[in-house]
């Protein structure tokens, strides 16, 4: 069963291979690079993920085909979307809130890899309706 502190420990766990990750790249290369680092770190860590996932877009009942993937789905239940950008802007907290929405997933992590300290500035925590039903 899925819980709340389920969900917290695996974030920590991601959280603890994007620094990994971070701590060994620093900031500054393009974000497929960080990318294809945190898929091994994934699998040295022997967290389950899907990578470069097609997120479904329904829209009046039908399946619209897109081009819409998110980065990663982690243990079928954490959306993670990475980014190396000079500042997370509104626009990266409506993608990764339309993710877990869309995906019906109950919590979402947005990391940018472009910073200094990636615990401290370099990412965010999203939760919805999903997320508030569990125990």
């Amino acid at each position: 069963m899925i819980t709340q502190s389920y969900l917290t420990d695996l974030t920590y766990k991601i959280n603890g291979a994007c620094i990994e990750v971070h701590k060994i790249l620093g900031a500054g290369l393009l974000e497929n690079v960080y990318h294809k680092c945190l898929e091994e770190e994934f699998r040295l860590r022997n967290i389950n993920f899907k990578s470069e996932l097609k997120v479904p877009v329904i829209y009046k009942g039908q399946e619209i085909s897109c081009d819409f993937f998110c980065d990663f789905l982690i243990e079928e239940q954490i959306i993670l979307e990475i980014k190396s950008v000079t500042a997370i802007n509104e626009i990266h907290r409506a993608q990764i809130l339309n993710y877990i929405n869309l995906m019906q997933k109950p919590k979402g992590i947005l990391v940018n890899f472009n910073v200094k300290n990636l615990y401290h500035q370099g990412q965010e925590t999203f939760v919805n309706k999903h997320y508030e039903m569990l125990l």
